[in-house]
């Protein structure tokens, strides 16, 4: 993987001229449409690109690791919209942009992501105009809607009541019964990791992966690793990766280091 940066420059948040910008990361597993994003944001003055990443866990690291201030997210490589969830559970200040795949252009995906914690939903055809609207409009107003999908939107909300003033059931959000680093720990054991691998990827001892898989077997019921995969594929809390990724080679990539 790819860890090079300047890392006072990336925490500061300053562009060139020393005036503060708005650092934006992409989540995509498409070389085409994260390369566009970059150009995008390096040609829109107030914007600065950090990187990207591929996977679900080199998103959380890229997360973690840079803390931007927008993260842009494929509804492809988040179809359950656990990812979301995670980062906006890590992070409270991170605003989530979500790029609408025509297949995810329904009422069920777009309420289950503003329930995850998702502030825009973008369709990812739209034109960069709008992109950059939606960057600074869910930056400014923590809630954007491209008007394109708002009445696919307009009847779901963040949080609703019921009559009898609990909380109402938020649609079919699948759940996640992992921690975010178990999340990780599993989308690398699905991907054929063995501990000792893991722990390098993640900066962990092999003895706290061991702990990690653990509780994940107990979480899933799962008899052994192999059932935990499949378990997790079963259940919508792993996906098969879109029909258009690719297999990275390096999963994380940041402005430094292209």
């Amino acid at each position: 993987m790819a860890h090079n940066m300047d890392s006072s420059r990336a925490a500061s948040g300053l562009g060139a001229a020393g005036t503060r910008a708005l650092t934006v990361a992409a989540l995509d597993p498409v070389p085409i449409f994260r390369e566009g994003l970059s150009a995008l944001v390096h040609r829109t003055p107030g914007l600065r690109w950090l990187g990207h990443a591929a996977t679900h866990h080199a998103a959380l690291q890229l997360c973690d690791q840079l803390r931007p201030n927008i993260v842009i997210v494929d509804s492809g490589l988040d179809p359950n919209c656990h990812l979301i969830r995670l980062l906006c559970d890590g992070d409270p200040a991170l605003v989530v942009i979500v790029l609408v795949r025509d297949s995810q252009r329904t009422p069920g995906f777009l309420s289950t992501a503003v329930a995850a914690g998702a502030h825009a939903t973008v369709p990812r055809s739209a034109d960069p105009r709008r992109v950059t609207e939606a960057i600074r409009r869910a930056h400014t107003d923590r809630r954007y809607v491209d008007p394109a999908l708002a009445s696919l939107t307009a009847r779901p909300k963040r949080h609703t009541t019921a009559p009898n003033g609990q909380p109402a059931a938020q649609g079919n959000r699948p759940q996640m019964p992992l921690s975010r680093r178990e999340y990780q720990v599993l989308q690398l054991v699905a991907e054929g990791l063995e501990n000792s691998a893991i722990a390098k990827v993640l900066y962990l001892s092999v003895e706290t992966v061991r702990t990690h898989v653990k509780s994940i077997l107990r979480k899933l019921s799962a008899r052994d690793r192999t059932h935990a995969v499949t378990t997790a594929f079963r259940s919508g809390i792993l996906i098969a990766r879109p029909d258009d990724a690719v297999d990275p080679t390096t999963e994380i990539r940041t402005s430094q280091t292209r």
